[in-house]
């Protein structure tokens, strides 16, 4: 067992709230740029993990629906 195996997991968010509670006056333009991009690739991970979700949620009430 290790330390990490003993330290209590974080919150899910909770990097996403540290996130948000940075100050941005600290950052160069190109910085916040690439934070941008980061961000922006950030979101279009959810979104997929989203639409998956969804379509494997579509597949199984297909699966299940009886009333046809």
């Amino acid at each position: 067992m290790t330390l990490e195996d003993l330290e209590p997991r974080p919150q899910r968010g909770a990097a996403l709230t540290a996130l948000a509670r940075e100050d941005l006056d600290l950052f160069s333009v190109e910085e916040l740029g690439e934070r941008v991009e980061a961000l922006e690739a950030e979101i279009a991970r959810a979104r997929a993990a989203m639409e998956g979700k969804s379509s494997r949620k579509s597949a199984a009430d297909a699966l299940f629906n009886f009333r046809s």
